[in-house]
């Protein structure tokens, strides 16, 4: 990721990109794929790309949560670069063997409503939508980051439907860790020799 250098944001994305490196890494032959920032009051961020390939990230300088905003749109950058299907469009998220454990939590989570009809409903519901609000949430809970730590805790304040419940959520906190640990993406600490 290339976060950009020259906005008010860079260090709350900065931040973000931080707490979620320290959860996984990526293997990768991309040389970068650039964050950007808009000023778009529509959504508050989207990933861009075309076939298998990543175009960018966007994240809205308008929105009330950046960060976590940025983390949803890693979310489904991880998701597309694990495993993407040309023919059947299908993301890792949906059929790829790592995310079973997740699947399972993640259907045991209640429905969140969104406003709008049932074509929004069911995008909502989609495997990809959902992995990358739990990956978001995930990367929120696992911060020790004070400022992200408070984002999150203002979302489960106002029942944001963005994220579930902490109690609810836990397990399935697990199973998004236990995905890069089964695709050997983990971050490992090491104790420091004496």
């Amino acid at each position: 990721m290339t976060l950009p250098e020259r906005t008010p944001l860079f260090g709350e994305l900065e931040r973000a990109l931080a707490a979620a490196s320290r959860i996984h890494m990526l293997k990768s032959d991309l040389v970068h794929v650039p964050v950007r920032v808009t000023s778009t009051i529509s959504e508050a961020g989207a990933y861009r790309y075309r076939r298998a390939n990543p175009i960018d990230l966007r994240v809205s300088s308008r929105s009330a949560h950046r960060a976590t905003g940025f983390l949803h749109e890693l979310g489904h950058f991880v998701d597309h670069q694990v495993h993407y299907d040309r023919k059947s469009r299908v993301w890792a998220s949906a059929v790829h063997p790592a995310f079973a454990g997740w699947r399972a939590a993640a259907a045991k989570l209640d429905g969140r409503p969104f406003p709008g009809g049932s074509y929004r409903q069911r995008y909502f519901e989609s495997a990809q939508e959902v992995w990358a609000r739990c990956y978001a949430q995930t990367v929120l809970m696992r911060s020790r980051d004070p400022f992200l730590v408070q984002q999150l805790e203002s979302l489960l304040d106002a029942d944001d439907p963005h994220v579930w419940p902490a109690a609810a959520f836990e397990q399935v906190a697990v199973e998004v860790e236990a995905v890069f640990v089964r695709l050997g993406l983990t971050q490992l600490e090491l104790p420091i020799a004496a």
